[in-house]
């Protein structure tokens, strides 16, 4: 019994700790499809339409292959109670909007949009945005063409591929966020 009792109290303190690494891999068979694996336990995401590349360039559909860090979670108060999390969290505003102009000085960063500007915007009608992780995938140095808006975010209902992020199910996502921070390593690849 106190090895038990032992075991149960060496979980809760593991799990009060941020994670370490995250890696996140494609599936057999399926390049959109992936397993993401955290703490011994794999929960299914959708990848980029090109599956995992090395070498990602804007507008190529593929998840890049690398070792990111998390910078911040990104979210929708409006819909949602703030979740737990050891990341900076910043609220998505209207008017907030990802760069993915390769030519603009902003490219890869977060701007602020007026009505009818074009760019990624984060208040999105749909719920794929509802959470965001914003990773720092091509940031220092920041080189053109080399891709933008890569994150974390929620998927489609059917996991659909998406342009380049790594996208799951909310429930997942919460999981994610109460035991990820900034110094975890997201191993892609």
């Amino acid at each position: 019994m106190g090895k038990s009792r032992f075991s149960g109290t060496y979980q809760t303190h593991r799990r009060d700790r941020p994670l370490s690494a995250v890696t996140v891999r494609p599936a057999a068979g399926q390049r959109s499809r992936g397993w993401l694996v955290a703490d011994g336990q794999a929960i299914p995401v959708a990848l980029g339409r090109g599956g995992i590349l090395a070498n990602k360039f804007e507008g190529d559909g593929g998840t890049p292959r690398g070792m990111f860090h998390p910078l911040r979670l990104w979210w929708r108060a409006d819909r949602w109670p703030r979740p737990r999390t050891r990341l900076p969290v910043r609220r998505i505003m209207p008017q907030d909007a990802w760069c993915e102009e390769p030519s603009d000085r902003h490219y890869n960063r977060a701007i602020r949009l007026t009505r009818g500007q074009a760019g990624d915007r984060l208040a999105r009608t749909d719920h794929l945005y509802d959470f965001i992780i914003e990773i720092d995938h091509n940031t220092r140095p920041r080189v053109t063409r080399r891709g933008s808006a890569v994150f974390l975010h929620l998927a489609r209902d059917n996991f659909g591929p998406t342009a380049g992020c790594v996208a799951m199910r909310r429930a997942a996502m919460l999981r994610l966020l109460a035991r990820i921070g900034p110094r975890t390593q997201i191993r892609v690849g």
